[in-house]
């Protein structure tokens, strides 16, 4: 092990150090999917307002039907219809029964909710007209199928605290409370720049010594996947001036990070550390892991930089360990990492002894989870990240992990063979 080089855990402390959190905006609620509340939100109503039933059917007392059955049913007298949306203008005598609509308020007097199959009305057909009467086959307990005032959310009460993640769920929540426009982080905004003389747009025809930008599509996905707005600066030329030029671009486009592929490395071409020295400063520009090695963090002009591997492999194993926490911290997330899995690894597997991010293949078997390679490990070899669901992690210092042993792996997707 080179000692100059950082451990990833060291690397991954100093980028998120040097990340701080966007401030607030206000958003209309259905804009807020995905992002971080910024204030608790508190419910001004109780959830439900008022008692209603859950269910299609009669409202009744539930003493009137105890020990109703098939065999022994119970007649009660229908005094009236509760459609949903409506206000219930009668109040139940004993022996009496109103026919009720899911959601509809409870009338006075009933304490119990009869489903309409355990009852006489024909309900399967078309035509429903109310009826004078009704047989009940079947009893019920005070408070049965009904919904009660707060049962859900009391009024007055914090139905989501600062810091949460907006899902489908929170956003139906909120609008059930009534909030249609909330506070939560800014999105990030991340600039995305390849650099190389033999990049070609994916359009253009293949030539001698030319290779098409892969990288900027691969990180603008990984950067949208992440919940920020990728910003393409393009591709700069091995050049001092053009490489700083495009930089410089990045600032008037109000970026909160600079992500970069290639020109971090040891090659005489490798310019965009040296625009780093004069434009900002370099952190580290090395880390012990395998793959991406040569990784540059620092600041251009006082906003953050990451500076990712050439290689398609390494950039993108090397977003989700370093640009994806960084990100994710920014826009106010609290949970920074992909999940891990223990899985037995299925084949020997020989490294370095750096910290490896293995392209792998999880899957759920026997009571576990159980991990191959899914391919070739070579840093320019895309389809095996392709077939790859996670990415399995030889610590630092190992060289050899046995088959039947257990690993970690990092998951970086959840397709139904995992589970």
């Amino acid at each position: 092990m080179d000692e100059k080089l950082l451990s990833v855990d060291q690397a991954l402390q100093q980028v998120l150090a040097g990340i701080s959190l966007l401030p607030a905006e206000r958003v209309s609620l259905m804009d807020a999917l995905g992002r971080v509340l910024l204030e608790p939100a508190v419910s001004a109503d109780d959830l439900p307002h008022f008692a209603n039933s859950s269910m299609d059917g009669y409202a009744v007392k539930a003493k009137d039907v105890a020990g109703a059955s098939e065999d022994l049913p119970v007649k009660l007298r229908v005094i009236g219809d509760i459609p949903a949306g409506t206000v219930a203008q009668i109040s139940l005598s004993s022996g009496e029964a109103a026919r009720i609509m899911t959601g509809a308020p409870l009338p006075f007097g009933a304490d119990a909710v009869i489903p309409v199959e355990l009852t006489s009305e024909p309900w399967r057909q078309s035509v429903r007209p109310l009826p004078d009467q009704i047989d009940v086959r079947g009893s019920v307990d005070s408070g049965g199928y009904i919904r009660w005032p707060g049962e859900d959310v009391r009024k007055g009460t914090e139905v989501l605290p600062s810091g949460h993640v907006l899902r489908p769920q929170e956003i139906g929540v909120l609008s059930a409370i009534g909030l249609t426009e909330i506070s939560v982080v800014q999105t990030p905004r991340v600039a995305v720049l390849a650099t190389g003389d033999e990049l070609i747009e994916a359009s253009e025809p293949l030539a001698p010594g030319k290779i098409r930008n892969s990288n900027s599509p691969t990180l603008t996905a990984q950067i949208r996947s992440s919940g920020a707005i990728a910003v393409d600066l393009g591709v700069a030329r091995d050049s001092f001036s053009d490489v700083q030029s495009k930089l410089d671009g990045a600032l008037e486009r109000d970026v909160n990070l600079i992500i970069s592929t290639a020109g971090v490395s040891v090659g005489a071409y490798d310019v965009v550390k040296d625009v780093l020295d004069a434009g900002g400063e370099v952190g580290f520009w090395r880390v012990n892991m395998r793959p991406g090695k040569p990784l540059a963090y620092g600041e251009y002009r006082g906003i953050p930089f990451l500076g990712l591997p050439g290689n398609p492999v390494s950039a993108m194993v090397s977003f989700e360990r370093f640009a994806r926490p960084a990100i994710l911290k920014m826009a106010g997330h609290r949970k920074l990492d992909r999940p891990r899995v223990r899985a037995t690894v299925k084949e020997d597997i020989h490294s370095d002894g750096r910290e490896s991010y293995l392209r792998a293949i999880v899957v759920y078997e026997d009571g576990g989870y159980s991990v191959d390679l899914s391919g070739r490990q070579g840093s320019h070899v895309m389809t095996s990240l392709v077939q790859a669901n996670g990415l399995l992690i030889v610590p630092a210092g190992t060289r050899l992990i046995q088959s039947g042993q257990a690993v970690e792996v990092m998951m970086i997707d959840w397709p139904e063979t995992v589970f």
